[in-house]
């Protein structure tokens, strides 16, 4: 049988107690997180979101409430009542609150539990589709708590942030309409009519504009977002951002300097980081070139050289047939690794980069003693390895890998090798944050697949005015007006000066391969409201999951969510996605082909 409240109330959380609160009468409500009977004596750990504080019950001092205390056992809730004492000599300097413990007056047993699946401490060794599977108890722990009020804290940094700055807080619609241009939507079906679908939103960034065109002047959102893509460690089906636009800009540092200066705000007032300098801006093309990476992490150096005139006359096949190809041969100088790294771990670099699309990984392992091993150098002659030790700045202790293919696939393997390289062997101070900006982007890429140009942010990009010319002539050549904020080789947020004259979005609609009809029936609302007037504007978007892993320190996305879903987009806990009544499936005129399977 539980106890009830009966009007009793909470004094004091768990953690907060400390030796100047010694004689004061309080009481505390928690979980239990360990208890100990000595016989006379009986000590329990109380655990709230603030910590833990310990709580003991002595059958000299009230043996009823005593022997109550014999029946609690790990998780029950309860509430005590009773004063603060001095632990004496028994003082723990681990826990904030080890220099008190309380001594039990009154013990409500609020609510019982049973065995859970897994014993609740901060360095348990259980696997995570089991704590998936129990969420809720995983969240019990202060590892996991403690992430999810620094990111409560760091939504309301935000909110203060851009209200002094003259942002409005405007919610947009979730059930919208699919405009298929990049990830793919998830779709919820209509009841009312019949074989139609709503979309959830990728993003709010058709709504954000239009309320610029609506003279809202600046508005910001916490945006709950969701694409239904495959998953990886910093991504999840459904995700919050922090989005904002502002109008009557059309620069990017008017932008940026907001963005800027919100996450120094979030920075300092968060981790008390208080930063002064401006962010670093880096070119696309320079970012490419040197690390690899539209999100360079430059906490390190293992930059990518460029070797291409130096082989080009080689006789080494691979290396002549990509530069023929309008490809390119590349290499980065692992600097004092020759000695840490096996042969088994070399090859492992190998293995690797094909995942990255590259054929194979070259190598040249430059030994203590002079000698050089490599899988390349006997088709390169004296002076053409004597010119790649000069461009890589090769030491004794060295080993330098290479890559050679497509631009893309050179800068995709040897940019992921490099942050390999990095974290397994420990190459830099990861408790350091790197800020930088990437600009001038391209505007449009090339899809082989689809045989058509594609926009590499969103279709809605404005163009660098001095490149507009070259829509006509090379558009590939054309650099946009976009801008993504880089925090530790992680694309914390990302935007762009929006298109806001319609003729130049219809132009770039049509540059993308959309006819007339695909652009009235997926964007007409959208140009025509152009069509009545629209300020010049732009905006950013900060993943708020990913900002709040990077002040957290984790890399597991799952760590920041309360609820995450893992690999396959499903709910352990809930699980989600299910079934659901023939009944609801005949509402929405909708037959499943169970055969089926995608």
């Amino acid at each position: 049988m539980v106890d009830f409240l009966n009007g009793l109330e909470r004094t004091h959380k768990c953690g907060e107690l400390r030796g100047s609160d010694i004689d004061k009468q309080v009481t505390v409500m928690g979980f239990v997180a360990k208890y100990r009977n000595l016989g006379n004596l009986l000590f329990i750990d109380l655990r709230d979101i603030s910590g833990v504080v310990q709580v003991a019950f002595d059958d000299q001092v009230d043996k009823a409430v005593f022997d109550k205390a014999t029946a609690i056992r790990n998780e029950f809730v309860i509430a005590v009542t009773g004063k603060v004492r001095s632990r004496g000599s028994n003082i723990n300097k681990n826990m904030p609150t080890g220099e008190v413990e309380i001594l039990a007056s009154d013990l409500r047993i609020l609510s019982e539990a049973e065995v859970t699946p897994f014993v609740i401490t901060e360095d348990m060794k259980v696997g995570e589709q089991l704590r998936l599977k129990y969420r809720y108890l995983d969240l019990r722990r202060n590892y996991l708590q403690s992430k999810l009020v620094m990111r409560d804290k760091i939504t309301r940094v935000v909110r203060n942030y851009l209200a002094d700055n003259g942002f409005l807080e405007i919610e947009t619609p979730f059930l919208g309409k699919s405009t298929p241009e990049g990830a793919r939507d998830y779709l919820v079906p209509s009841r009312v009519h019949n074989g139609e679908f709503y979309a959830l939103p990728q993003s709010p960034q058709l709504f954000k504009q239009l309320l610029m065109i609506a003279g809202m002047d600046r508005y910001y959102q916490i945006a709950r977002c969701f694409r239904d893509e495959d998953l990886r460690a910093n991504r999840q089906p459904e995700f919050s951002q922090i989005d904002l636009e502002m109008s009557y800009v059309e620069n990017n540092e008017q932008v940026m300097a907001i963005a800027e200066g919100l996450i120094k705000k979030v920075f300092k007032e968060c981790l008390g980081m208080d930063i002064t300098e401006k962010f670093r801006r880096i070119p696309y093309s320079e970012a490419m070139e040197k690390w690899g990476s539209d999100k360079p992490d430059t906490r390190f150096d293992l930059q990518l050289k460029n070797l291409s005139d130096i082989v080009k006359d080689c006789s080494f096949s691979v290396f002549t047939g990509a530069i023929a190809d309008g490809g390119s041969v590349r290499a980065i100088n692992a600097k004092g690794l020759c000695s840490k790294m096996t042969r088994k771990e070399v090859d492992a670099c190998g293995e690797f980069v094909k995942s990255y699309g590259a054929k194979g990984l070259a190598y040249a392992m430059l030994r203590e003693d002079g000698s050089v091993t490599s899988s390349i150098l006997k088709f390169l002659t004296e002076e053409q390895q004597k010119a790649i030790f000069e461009a890589m700045d090769a030491q004794k202790g060295d080993i330098l890998f290479f890559v050679a293919d497509k631009d893309k696939v050179v800068f995709d393997s040897l940019g992921a090798l490099r942050c390999y390289l990095a974290d397994k062997y420990e190459l830099y101070d990861k408790s350091k944050y790197d800020f930088l900006w990437v600009v001038d982007f391209p505007l449009l890429e090339y899809d082989a697949e689809e045989d058509r140009y594609v926009a590499v942010h969103h279709p809605f990009t404005s163009a660098i005015v001095e490149d507009i010319p070259l829509l006509d002539t090379d558009p590939l050549k054309v650099r946009s007006n976009a801008y993504d904020m880089v925090i530790n080789g992680q694309e914390a947020g990302g935007g762009s000066i929006r298109i806001h004259d319609w003729h130049m979005q219809e132009k770039i609609f049509s540059l993308l391969g959309f006819s007339q009809k695909d652009i009235e029936e997926r964007f007409g609302f959208f140009v025509d409201a152009f069509k009545y007037g629209a300020p010049p504007h732009g905006g950013l978007a900060f993943g708020l999951d990913r900002l709040t892993m990077l002040v957290t320190g984790t890399d597991n996305i799952k760590d920041v969510i309360a609820f995450p879903k893992v690999q396959n987009a499903s709910c352990l806990m809930t699980g989600a996605p299910a079934p659901v009544e023939e009944k609801q499936l005949k509402e929405l005129a909708l037959n499943i082909d169970k055969k089926t399977n995608l």
